[in-house]
């Protein structure tokens, strides 16, 4: 019997994907090598997106939620899972036939990640959570390229081991004192023959109408934990600095309240030379300034360059392309002189990004040039130059002093002060 059901599992799972079962990896859009990570991920991701809650107009978005839970359920158990690989669809009922695997009410399941009773809030009554802010410092780079990273935060959960009950056994028993109202009435003698009745919280449950008899051991009754939680911000190219991505039900959890949002900020991070995270390629980019679309480089030249030109400089831009700038011979450059090199800023975002729907187009770059005099200079080089300067003034040079209208000699204020005494 043992050798003819060895046979016929596996033969009636492949019957069940022949004739179009679902696939619970196809669910959850993973492939069969996916992590436990994954899979809660997908879930969150797409349990959200077809709640019934948020898609009230849809009638197929209940199926899709009820299927997403059954696949969730099915391979977050590394039980169910290896029967789910090995036999498929037909060896989960088995298992459940056999009394090895409980389903859950796929609202019940949502409550274990969201709280909330499974919904979103929109039902009479429903507390909602407060958001949580998160800010994560990102290097000019990524916002010039676009990145996926992580960080992680510590995050308020509902305890898997006891599934946000507080008990051990995961049994919640009505509060026999306040009849799971929460509250109770107490009498109080203010004075003989005056009695008056007050509504207080109800002490023996804490307000909730519910008690246990043994405490959970992960949570010690809480109902909750906190968590080092990893989440994945994916930073889109030319993103603004200040940016706030926002991950729906993704903050602090509860079973008495629908989660809130996560709301990561996104700032950019001052650049260090030696700094791997800000700029590991070494790259001149990384001390770009930004303002909006458009970035901004100073450029230092020496006496030389900045009057004779015959220069060139090569500058390695964030993604490592070369920017060139130069200047040909008998080419001036004025100190805090601002040239213009067009396309080579910041990508301007846009939500179809680079796409067959739209091209990426840049702001500018601003290439500030200051110039640096020698403090020092060699006495005979001082007198070349001097007398090489005096040749050109005394042929094509302007007298600054006598094109500006001030007056030639000083007046002191004693001689001002004179000369309106003898008026």
């Amino acid at each position: 019997m043992r050798f003819y059901k060895t046979i016929l599992l596996p033969l009636l799972a492949l019957a069940q994907f022949a004739l179009g079962a679902e696939d619970y990896y196809k669910v959850l859009g993973l492939d069969r090598q996916a992590s436990d990570r994954q899979i809660k991920s997908a879930y969150r991701q797409l349990s959200k997106k077809y709640h019934p809650d948020k898609n009230p107009n849809d009638p197929t978005a209940h199926e899709k939620f009820v299927q997403v839970s059954e696949a969730y359920e099915a391979l977050s158990d590394p039980e169910s899972r290896r029967i789910y690989d090995q036999y498929g669809h037909e060896g989960l009922k088995q298992r459940k036939q056999g009394g090895g695997f409980q389903t859950h009410d796929p609202f019940d399941l949502f409550s274990r990640f969201f709280g909330g009773g499974g919904h979103f809030g929109n039902q009479p009554g429903q507390r909602r959570g407060h958001n949580v802010e998160v800010k994560v410092g990102i290097a000019l780079r990524d916002f010039y390229t676009g990145r996926t990273t992580e960080f992680h935060w510590d995050k308020q959960q509902i305890c898997e081991e006891c599934e946000g009950t507080g008990a051990a056994d995961r049994v919640v028993h009505t509060c026999q004192v306040c009849g799971g109202r929460g509250v109770r009435m107490v009498r109080q003698q203010l004075a003989p023959g005056m009695v008056t009745q007050m509504q207080m919280q109800c002490d023996a449950c804490g307000g909730r109408g519910k008690t246990i008899a043994h405490r959970c051991p992960v949570c010690h009754g809480e109902r909750v934990v906190r968590k080092p939680t990893a989440v994945s911000v994916t930073i889109e190219r030319g993103m603004a600095d200040g940016a706030r991505i926002v991950f729906e039900n993704e903050a602090d959890e509860s079973p008495d309240w629908v989660a809130g949002d996560l709301v990561v900020s996104l700032f950019e991070k001052e650049p260090a030379v030696d700094d791997d995270a800000t700029n590991p390629d070494r790259v001149d980019g990384a001390f770009f300034r930004r303002k909006g679309d458009d970035l901004y480089w100073r450029e230092v030249l020496s006496l030389r360059e900045a009057l004779l030109g015959d220069w060139t400089r090569n500058l390695t831009h964030l993604d490592g392309h070369i920017v060139r700038l130069s200047r040909p011979r008998g080419s001036v450059v004025q100190p805090h002189h601002v040239e213009t090199v067009p396309g080579e800023g910041m990508p301007k975002w846009h939500e179809d990004g680079d796409s067959v729907y739209h091209k990426t187009e840049f702001g500018n770059l601003y290439v500030e040039y200051v110039v640096v005099l020698p403090d020092q200079m060699d006495s005979a080089m001082e007198k070349e130059l001097w007398a090489l300067f005096q040749k050109w003034r005394a042929k094509k040079g302007v007298d600054l002093h006598k094109d500006s209208g001030r007056p030639d000699k000083p007046v002191m204020r004693d001689e001002q002060e004179h000369g309106h005494e003898e008026l």
